[in-house]
């Protein structure tokens, strides 16, 4: 059986790395869309951690990628000395910020921005919460599309440009890599920068998942009461929960700056909050391969029906426009996926049993009995009363 799986995961591993530079022989455009789904699947995992594993819905998590964006916009471009005189005497040659301090500094900020939208919604649930966490995503987005005066901030409107794209150890993303006589593209180069992250958020979600932290976020979302009478800190864990998802989204918005060299308040609309958010409950809530599934088909879904909708359009003679011939095959999607597959395209198993125990004649699921949480005999040998307390 390890057998099998070595070969399964090697197998893998080939076509990720061969995936790029066979589609680069179709064109840039197919890489870039991978591009745009890598950088879609990190920010549903970071979402997953605050509505899948904790269970705290989030309608403005677009918020914290627009953060990671204009932080390394502004480190990464010329447009703070420009602006602003007392800086461009500190760095005469610009700011140019490196790889190794802005992915750091994205992740640090955002996650702080996390906490603050966190601490006033610790009394807050279901239709509350999505409703405060739908204010703070758009408070942001005024706020960078209003910071040009009367100190020049963010550009406003028109947003950052010039950006610098990634460079470390002396390789720059931004220019073709060429290997003798063969030739990786820009956008290929790209693609396994964000391919590394994207499996550095899927360990560090998997490795939560099985903690301590996440067996406390998931009784948090079975049963908060309960969880709280178990001795569970749920101020503390929900407070981690939306600092974590959020600096998640923080790099991956670092990493949108990078690749597309501008960003601007567009950019980071509330119609991306409902899009990431749709990934994680459409691939399946809680579960990191349906979560992944589900950002890749919704990421990918809209440039791949271009190709339907074009043809349609011109069947039509022009009376239907192609762009919303596009979002309607992806609302329709959407629909038909929900009535097929109402708890997603790729569930968790362990939560489909835990939800099948609660609604049949079995004994009733509390926060002990959900998936991964030890019951109390487990953590004390000998001692079957005594709660188990989770104070990080």
């Amino acid at each position: 059986m390890k057998s099998k799986n070595i070969i399964v995961f090697l197998v893998a591993a080939i076509a990720l790395l061969a995936l790029p530079l066979l589609l680069q022989t179709q064109g840039n455009a197919w890489v870039r869309i991978v591009d745009i789904a890598l950088l879609y699947v990190m920010l549903a995992l970071g979402l997953n951690i605050v509505v899948g594993y904790a269970g705290l819905l989030d309608l403005g998590y677009v918020a914290f990628f627009a953060i990671g964006a204009y932080l390394y916009a502004l480190l990464g471009s010329p447009h703070l000395t420009d602006t602003f005189p007392a800086i461009k005497a500190m760095f005469p040659g610009g700011l140019h910020a490196p790889l190794l301090i802005v992915i750091p500094l994205a992740l640090v900020l955002a996650g702080m921005f996390g906490v603050l939208l966190g601490a006033p919604t610790l009394r807050l649930r279901g239709d509350y919460l999505a409703i405060v966490t739908l204010g703070f995503g758009e408070i942001i987005r005024v706020f960078l599309n209003t910071l040009d005066h009367p100190y020049n901030v963010t550009n406003g409107p028109k947003g950052l440009d010039a950006i610098d794209p990634v460079h470390f150890w002396g390789l720059n993303l931004g220019k073709p890599y060429k290997i003798g006589d063969y030739t990786i593209s820009s956008v290929s180069l790209y693609y396994y920068l964000f391919l590394a992250l994207v499996i550095l958020t899927v360990i560090i979600s998997h490795r939560l998942q099985l903690s301590r932290v996440g067996r406390a976020w998931m009784a948090i979302r079975e049963d908060e009461i309960a969880a709280k009478a178990m001795g569970i800190n749920t101020r503390n864990m929900k407070l981690l929960a939306f600092g974590m998802g959020a600096s998640f989204g923080g790099v991956s918005g670092a990493m949108f700056a990078s690749f597309q060299s501008f960003v601007s308040p567009e950019s980071f609309s509330l119609m991306e909050s409902v899009m990431i958010v749709a990934m994680v409950v459409l691939g399946g809530i809680g579960h990191l391969p349906g979560v992944i599934l589900g950002a890749v088909l919704l990421a990918a879904l809209p440039e791949v029906l271009r190709y339907v909708a074009g043809p349609l359009q011109a069947m039509t003679d022009g009376r239907l426009d192609a762009s919303i011939l596009r979002q309607l095959f992806i609302a329709l999607a959407m629909i038909v996926i929900m009535l097929v597959r109402p708890r997603g395209l790729w569930p968790s198993p362990e939560h489909g049993k835990s939800l099948r125990r609660k609604g049949g004649d079995a004994t009733p699921v509390t926060p002990i009995d959900a998936p991964g949480i030890d019951s109390p005999a487990d953590e004390v040998p000998g001692s079957a009363s005594r709660p188990m307390s989770i104070n990080p």
